[in-house]
């Protein structure tokens, strides 16, 4: 076989693998670079060159810089400004708390910001008297549209910023991509909010994990459980916590007496309340004393370090991890600090100072040095899984244009909508596009459209600006499946959603979404 027939049997095999979800997506992505190498379309070396691809490391400073808001409570403090003024109205919450993900997404990530505000979004809507499915899914689709916000909103953004310069044409600015990222958050915030009534499903809610990391939920079932009120105890500001801890079958603690008030005696931490199953709730009303047994649960709060340390010991069992619960935090040790770094990485990235991965890197490194992050949680913080598949897929977009296969993919198209108008070619890109999307991660698609949409706009003689702009918007208008984006699989068990009711409301944006690609994205960046 020749090379162009080698790399669509690859192509078709990689397509129908993430189809059919036998396996996981990051071991088909694995198997490309493997096939590109054995099938002798590439050298090992150029088969394996995505894991060193500037883009790949600057994505995976990304997830760092959002794990830094996150575990300072950045997130938490925007997330938590929603509650005070979204009402009980299901629009006016569903534009709130879109646009409040629509904002993170553009700063953090699309998974970061759904993550922070899943919890929030649940809370709030029950509190509202509304069913979570009526307010899940726009969050999910409002992050999708916040990431057009700026370059570093989803590595899409990246990618094709990196290719059009490749290309003959120019990299994006930073806040570039909010031109048409704007007005499609606005749209996406009207249809959710104003046709949601209608098109989204009313689904009976699973409750979400008992670790659920909000400090409202954690202080009803610690009131339920101890008898104390953690909410009076609020005076301790950010930097303190508090935090349920077992006593381990073998703790040096048993057989001691110890009441409420009393304080730890290594890491002088208050104990606020005792529990032992199946003799009633806690001890702190009365000071009764307790002699500890295995098994007991204790209540104990103080400076988040001291928590850090005192769970550390084997003498204690941590229910939940305190850097969980700190998580929840808002504006907790730490914030100012992550807040100045990002600041700094946004400014290097809007004035082209340094490359978009020095930056990153930078960042990263400032972030450890000041002691926001550690090494290891720099390290745990990053989504593997999504890096992984973007250096694996590399290869196979540059074999896909060294062996002419683009060109052929680019002339049967061209042929099929004619020379005449961009326009047609270009929706004819956003709809190969969307298509795929439903089946494939919006970053593997991109990464195989990509090379089409170069050649095509190579023969047609015009700028590859629109074509990648256009490819990121279709790109992001993963609306239709669950599987077309983490987001909308994160939100489906919380929501009780079922795999045919993302259509629904998703066919409505994905229209607008190609409709603003074909139209509105030639306005702005011209042929």
């Amino acid at each position: 076989m020749d090379q162009v027939t080698v790399i669509f049997v690859i192509l078709i095999a990689v397509v129908i693998a993430f189809v059919t979800n036998r396996l996981p997506p990051v071991l088909v992505a694995a198997a490309v670079p493997l096939a590109l190498w054995a099938t002798g379309l590439l050298t090992l070396e150029d088969s394996l060159a995505g894991f060193g691809n500037e883009l790949v490391i600057f994505i995976a400073t990304l997830f760092i810089v959002g794990e830094a808001l996150v575990a300072t409570g950045v997130t938490a403090w925007i997330s938590k400004q929603i509650i005070g003024r979204a009402g009980q109205r299901r629009s006016r919450l569903t534009i709130l708390i879109g646009a409040m993900a629509a904002a993170l997404a553009a700063l953090i990530s699309i998974n970061g910001a759904v993550a922070a505000l899943l919890p929030i979004a649940v809370v709030v809507s029950v509190r509202a008297g509304i069913v979570p499915s009526r307010m899940l899914m726009p969050l999910a689709f409002a992050a999708s549209a916040g990431s057009l916000l700026t370059l570093t909103g989803t590595p899409v953004n990246i990618i094709v910023s990196d290719l059009a310069a490749r290309s003959g044409g120019r990299e994006f600015g930073y806040f570039e991509f909010a031109l048409v990222g704007i007005p499609l958050v606005v749209l996406t915030l009207a249809v959710t909010a104003g046709l949601g009534g209608l098109l989204l499903p009313h689904r009976e809610a699973e409750r979400l994990a008992e670790e659920s990391s909000d400090p409202e939920e954690r202080a009803q079932a610690w009131r339920a459980t101890y008898d104390v009120d953690v909410t009076a105890r609020r005076h301790f500001g950010p930097r303190e916590g508090v935090l349920e801890v077992l006593i381990a079958p073998r703790s040096s603690l048993i057989g001691r007496s110890v009441r409420a008030g009393m304080r730890t005696r290594d890491e002088d931490l208050v104990i606020l309340a005792l529990n032992r199953p199946g003799e009633g709730t806690g001890l702190e009303a009365n000071g009764e004393a307790l002699t500890l047994r295995a098994g007991d649960s204790v209540l104990v709060q103080g400076p988040w370090e001291a928590l850090h340390r005192y769970v550390s010991s084997p003498d204690v069992i941590a229910v939940t991890s305190p850097r969980s619960l700190q998580r929840g935090v808002p504006l907790g040790r730490g914030a100012r600090r992550a807040l100045a770094v990002l600041a700094g990485m946004i400014l290097l990235l809007a004035t082209g100072v340094v490359p978009a991965v020095v930056a990153g890197v930078l960042a990263v490194g400032a972030l450890i040095l000041i002691r926001v992050l550690t090494p290891t949680q720099a390290f745990r913080s990053v989504a593997w899984e999504p890096v992984v598949l973007i250096a694996c897929m590399i290869p196979l977009s540059s074999a896909f244009i060294a062996t002419g296969a683009a060109d052929v993919v680019a002339d049967a198209l061209l042929a099929l909508v004619g020379q005449a108008s961009p326009h047609l070619a270009l929706l004819a890109i956003c709809i190969v596009t969307v298509i795929l999307g439903m089946f494939m991660s919006n970053v593997a698609t991109v990464l195989v459209v990509a090379p089409v949409a170069v050649s095509v706009a190579s023969v047609l003689g015009v700028s590859i600006l629109p074509f990648m702009m256009a490819l990121t918007v279709s790109g992001a208008a993963a609306f239709l499946t669950p599987i077309s984006t983490p987001v909308n699989m994160m939100v489906m068990q919380p929501a009780g959603y079922r795999f045919g009711d993302y259509w629904r409301i998703g066919l409505p944006l994905t229209v607008i979404f190609v409709a603003v690609a074909v139209l509105y994205v030639p306005l702005v960046w011209p042929f």
